[in-house]
């Protein structure tokens, strides 16, 4: 039972972690536990942007390095990147309150299934972040696309309920799973946004790159429809017509997305994907857990999915310093890997 103001901890305060944890500080104790290298710069507050005009600053949270800081929390965000999940479980179990309620709000579709794994008895409901979080400055964060937060549909999430949605606009899901993979669709641009070198917002004025997002999406679409997965829209735009659409030329693409989605899928101008970032800050990027679960669930049907496997090559050779690809160029070569 939560009493008073509630104890939130952010495990993992990266862009994500910091900016949700940053809005939840208004109306809880939250403590961010994450990396020096982001939080030493919080120390004189957090400024919170976003494409709704908001801004906010906001100074009463505590930032940790020490798991330790995990002790009392009513309830654990978990926003580390897919590969630390076991590492996040170890650190929960050795820290946190065995009635704290975790919730993954991690990319992928198997992060939640691995900390309730790792944690056997503790409540873990999985999650989803629709938008993006980009750094402007060492203090400053912005939200440069819309969306709230999905949570699995659980009594476990009562308590929290309110709060979440003071500061987001709070979804319930009783099919996480297929949010999950709807967002795994979506977050295939991760990688071409990536390799792009470009913002979001130029990304998308290229047909080149909006295509070659549209042949991983295609691929994606079938692997499921053959696992009987029903995927669920993560954005305003229908996941199913997302590569027609994305595949129409410059002009008829820009009439479409102002006409039908224009003020729902909104895109700021220096928005850039996660894994983006990762590339620029020399990173591990996710991709073996976005482009990579579908070449697994490829393995596990009997088939193979050579555009994104040949997009895991690229971003690892991304990871080695290999430089940004023209937008005609990365088309070309995913073409030439869906042919065989």
């Amino acid at each position: 039972m939560v009493s008073g103001r509630p104890k939130i901890a952010v495990f993992g305060a990266g862009m994500i972690g910091i900016y949700v944890g940053g809005l939840l500080a208004r109306d809880a104790d939250v403590t961010l536990i994450g990396r020096p290298s982001m939080l030493d710069a919080l120390a004189g507050g957090l400024r919170l942007t976003d494409v709704d005009q908001l801004d906010v600053t906001v100074s009463s949270f505590t930032a940790a390095t020490d798991p330790a800081a995990l002790a009392g929390a009513d309830l654990v965000l978990v926003t580390v990147k897919s590969m630390q999940t076991a590492d996040a479980a170890a650190a929960i179990a050795a820290h946190a309150p065995p009635g704290a309620l975790i919730i993954s709000f991690q990319n992928g579709v198997s992060n939640a299934d691995l900390l309730r794994e790792r944690l056997p008895g503790r409540p873990v409901l999985a999650g989803m972040v629709p938008f993006n979080v980009a750094q402007r400055g060492p203090a400053h964060f912005h939200r440069g696309t819309g969306g709230g937060l999905v949570v699995e549909d659980s009594p476990a999430l009562a308590p929290f309920e309110a709060l979440l949605n003071r500061s987001f606009e709070l979804k319930k899901s009783s099919n996480i799973i297929g949010i999950q993979w709807g967002k795994l669709l979506v977050n295939l641009n991760n990688a071409i946004n990536a390799l792009s070198g470009v913002s979001l917002a130029e990304e998308f004025r290229q047909r080149d790159y909006r295509r070659s997002w549209a042949l991983a999406m295609t691929e994606g679409l079938k692997l499921l429809k053959a696992a009987r997965i029903e995927p669920v829209d993560a954005v305003a735009m229908p996941l199913k017509l997302m590569p027609q659409i994305m595949s129409l030329p410059d002009a008829i693409y820009g009439y479409v997305m102002a006409a039908g989605g224009g003020a729902k899928v909104r895109v700021d101008p220096h928005a850039r994907s996660s894994m983006a970032d990762d590339l620029v800050r020399g990173r591990p990027t996710e991709v073996d857990y976005l482009q990579g679960e579908l070449v697994r669930l490829a393995a596990r049907l009997g088939r193979t999915a050579p555009v994104n496997a040949r997009l895991v090559q690229l971003v690892k050779a991304a990871e080695g310093g290999a430089p940004p690809i023209p937008a005609k160029a990365l088309y070309a070569d995913l073409r030439a890997a869906s042919r065989g």
